[in-house]
């Protein structure tokens, strides 16, 4: 892609407005605690403090919008006290320019690599540093400087307050969570009837397994409802998949088809009515229909083999769905098997270390999350230097702008400040003709302030430049209650805006971080973990007794998430100004769906897993071992732009049908066969591109 269409593309991206659902109680109830801080401040302490002050509180339920299962107290509190003591630190430097520059450099390189522990943290952090910029402007003594930090504390201390007393939607977020998650496998159970072979999204059962960890005292108060449905979800897809599969499950053609396309249909039904129960903790109402589709004696006697236990199966985990959507569901597990612990989340304090660890395995070379920080570190210091050099007042701009929306991701960070500089023109037009109109005094700014901030925790997650609009004319009204000259703050603050957002793209253009040339190794990452999943699904048939199904469940997860590391990535260097290196869009395409084909059918055979006691099948053992090596062997050969040989699968299997004794087992086999051809497009897949390389 060309850098032309690379900027169309990512302005269009900041400048697009989405129909998300509101919640005005939520941003009603983070206005209030806003106001509480600000009024509290502005009776007893003044405007300058109320002004600091507010930006305390406001970044705190901003925090609290961020994406986490975490409580959303616990952000509130950590986002105002780390605002409060930056701020404090911050303001015992600011005289001294060279001091005050290192301290900056290390807090905005220290908030780019907490990106390592997820996109939360990295956001608050982030929001933090540019806040910080503003607030050490406005004490005048040291005094000043720690009533500041002490009422920013204050406003986290609030929203969190409020949080807990007036809680809406009390689990809400992971009600949503695990109903998507459910909603996902309705869905999939329904396109199977039209498209046997149907894709299938993982991302909602990720989401429904992050939103599923909870500390020790969170599990005791978790809804029964909540707790065992992601269990259930997650082994209902393999199942779903294997009985509509044509190559091992029901035919193509002929009534078993007809009886699988029926219950596939029963079961997208009675998922969705699970899904709603759960989303809105309401009693399940079944369709009676589909019920006596499940309960019919015709699936005894229409299926037979693999498709009628993947039908009894399914039966039996869609009665498990139900009774846990009913509130009656006590653990994750299903009948005969061992109870499965609830996920444990850390404890903020245990979260520390873990965080810690993650930072620094970024502190490699190549790694994104080093060069994000290193770059928004450097732009950080050049923009402070900047505005201290220009004729204006208010520098400090410029930094801000930059800090707020730089992105490790080149188009993140192009979109956002598209978005930021349109959203402050129109932000500080709106604010100024509103100066000019009615000129309020301190009180009346604190409450335009407030409007504005109300009108951002409700539209902030339709659209970043929408977002931008209220921020800009909450800010300019903010300042204007501690005693700044209008005339000068608001051409200065678009000029300076600008300035900021053209460094922070200037950064990402002289120091990137594409994604592109990594499209291999990603892809290579998912081939090997994609070939330890078939091999653990195949250990489990050589040897039903010795081997756990903990190992299928560990690498299963393992692939998935190289699977969302792939498709992020592809997704990203789709919008990169970057010629591919090695590998087209359309081998990209082709990988993908042959990988995504291999992993399906192992999720088939993993579905219809021997039992313990079950006889072992010898051949599976070879089978696996030979899969393991071949995409290790495989996942080299794309990083060095090679085309992948399956030769040592095919000898396997060729080895196998011409040994003498009992024959193979023809599940196994016919598992092991559709694996090979997979294997087989993935390689025809890469043939032109590396015949371009």
């Amino acid at each position: 892609m060309s850098w032309l269409r690379a900027l169309r593309e990512t302005a269009r991206s900041g400048l697009s407005i989405e129909r998300r659902r509101l919640e005005p109680l939520i941003a009603l109830r983070g206005a209030a605690g806003l106001a509480l801080v600000v009024g509290v401040s502005l009776v007893f302490f003044g405007p300058v403090i109320a002004a600091g002050s507010a930006f305390g509180a406001y970044q705190a339920a901003i925090a609290t919008f961020q994406r986490s299962w975490r409580p959303r107290p616990v952000l509130a509190l950590v986002s105002g006290a780390s605002l409060a003591v930056s701020t404090f630190v911050g303001y015992l430097t600011v005289s001294h320019t060279l001091l005050f520059l290192a301290l900056l450099i290390l807090w905005t390189f220290t908030a780019g690599m907490t990106w390592a522990a997820g996109p939360t943290g990295g956001i608050i952090a982030a929001s933090n540093v540019a806040i910080v910029l503003v607030t050490v402007t406005l004490p005048t003594s040291v005094a000043d400087a720690a009533a500041h930090a002490a009422m920013m504390a204050l406003g986290g201390l609030v929203q969190a307050s409020l949080i807990v007393l007036f809680p809406i939607r009390r689990w809400g977020v992971q009600r949503d969570a695990l109903a998507d998650a459910l909603a996902g496998e309705a869905d999939y159970a329904r396109r199977l009837r039209n498209d046997p072979v149907a894709p299938f999204d993982p991302v909602p059962l990720m989401t429904a397994r992050a939103a599923a960890a909870v500390t020790p005292r969170q599990a005791r108060r978790r809804p029964a409802d909540l707790h065992g449905a992601r269990g259930v979800a997650e082994r209902l897809r393999p199942v779903l998949a294997s009985l509509a599969d044509p190559a091992l499950g029901v035919p193509a053609e002929g009534p078993e088809r007809y009886w699988a396309w029926e219950i596939l249909g029963a079961a997208g039904s009675l998922l969705d009515s699970a899904a709603r129960a759960v989303r809105h903790g309401d009693p399940v109402q079944l369709d009676e229909t589909a019920l006596s589709v499940l309960k019919s004696p015709d699936t005894e006697v229409i299926l037979t083999g693999a498709p009628r236990r993947a039908a009894e199966r399914l039966t039996s985990l869609l009665a498990d769905v139900i009774e846990i959507a009913e509130g009656t569901g006590t653990d994750d597990r299903t009948p005969g098997e061992p109870l499965i612990p609830h996920r444990r989340r850390p404890t903020l304090l245990r979260l520390v270390p873990v965080v810690h660890r993650s930072m620094r395995r970024e502190l490699r070379r190549g790694s994104t999350i080093l060069r994000h920080a290193l770059r928004v570190s450097a732009v950080a210091a050049a923009g402070y230097l900047l505005g201290l050099a220009l004729p204006f007042g208010h520098g400090y701009w410029v930094p801000m702008t930059a800090v707020m929306v730089m992105r490790p991701e080149f188009t993140h960070t192009y979109s956002r400040s598209v978005g930021r500089f349109l959203g402050t023109v129109i932000g500080v037009a709106v604010a100024t003709g509103i100066v000019q109109a009615a000129h309020p005094d301190a009180q009346l700014s604190a409450a335009l302030a407030l409007v504005c901030a109300t009108l951002n925790y409700l539209l902030m997650r339709t659209g970043y430049a929408v977002g931008q609009v209220c921020v800009a004319a909450y800010v300019v009204f903010l300042l204007g209650m501690a005693g700044d000259d209008w005339s000068q703050t608001v051409p200065e603050r678009v000029i300076l805006t600008l300035m900021g957002g053209l460094l922070a793209m200037a950064s990402y253009a002289l120091y990137p971080a594409w994604e592109t040339p990594r499209l291999r190794d990603r892809l290579a990452g998912w081939l090997v973990t994609d070939g330890r999943y078939a091999a653990t699904v195949l250990d489990r048939y050589a040897d039903p007794a010795s081997r756990s199904l903990d190992d299928v469940r560990t690498a299963l997860l393992t692939t998935r998430e190289a699977r969302v590391v792939w498709q992020e990535a592809l997704d990203t260097a789709q919008h990169e100004p970057v010629r591919h290196r090695g590998i087209s869009r359309i081998s990209a395409a082709d990988a993908q769906d042959a990988l995504a084909q291999f992993g399906r059918v192992a999720m088939l055979m993993e579905a219809h897993l021997p039992a313990a006691s079950a006889t072992p099948v010898p051949e599976a053992a070879g089978l696996a071992d030979a899969v393991r090596r071949a995409t290790e062997e495989g996942a080299k050969a794309v990083r060095e732009r090679r085309v992948p040989d399956w030769e040592p699968v095919r000898r396997t299997l060729a080895r196998r049908d011409e040994a003498e004794g009992p024959p193979p087992d023809a599940f196994v086999r016919n598992g092991a066969t559709l694996l090979l051809r997979a294997l087989d497009d993935f390689s025809r897949a890469l043939e032109i591109s590396s015949g371009r390389a």
